[in-house]
């Protein structure tokens, strides 16, 4: 396989980001399409449950811990202090895959779709500033019409929009 191809998803909290990038992992994956996906977190999280041994493992102080079983294996990473690393140091330990999805990661030079929703905790629009968004999906209406703008829950349209601009020809599985 060739370097996967990146499409990020933008958005302020609460916009729709994650029920986006759902409907479109479900959708492009129903194509035959093999992807992948990366979520920005801004703020402390954990995967695993206080009390578990990877949980243990991790408070003992281990720099990486993999949990494996016979359907699904995690990696666990403390940065014990170093710099959050880039997205290009992420890209590179992924494996192959036709797309990757990354969610939030709103300043990173690759092709976006910015998520908008009544609901979200902050309205101010990114496009306007940032030139990698490519369209628009949005649970309202939207006034600039400058970028494709998409329903917010039209996943087909947006799944066809994002294969068009990553210039990958259609396959089904």
């Amino acid at each position: 396989m060739n370097a996967p191809k990146v499409f990020g998803i933008a958005g302020w909290k609460n916009s729709g980001k994650t029920g986006l990038a759902v409907r479109l992992v479900t959708e492009l994956a129903a194509r035959g399409y093999s992807i992948s996906t990366i979520k920005h977190a801004h703020h402390d999280f954990d995967i695993d449950k206080i009390g578990a041994d990877s949980w243990r493992h991790r408070e003992a102080g281990a720099h990486e811990v993999t949990i494996v079983s016979g359907t699904r294996y995690a990696i666990m990473h403390e940065l014990r202090g170093a710099p959050e690393p880039s997205l290009d140091e992420i890209l590179a330990r992924l494996g192959p895959c036709d797309i990757v999805l990354i969610e939030g990661y709103k300043r990173e030079p690759v092709p976006k779709i910015e998520a908008r929703r009544v609901a979200a905790a902050n309205r101010t629009p990114l496009a306007p500033t940032d030139p990698h968004i490519r369209a628009i999906a949005a649970d309202h209406a939207v006034e600039d019409r400058s970028l494709p703008v998409f329903d917010l829950n039209d996943t087909t349209a947006i799944a066809d929009f994002i294969l068009a601009t990553l210039d990958l020809p259609p396959r089904r599985a």
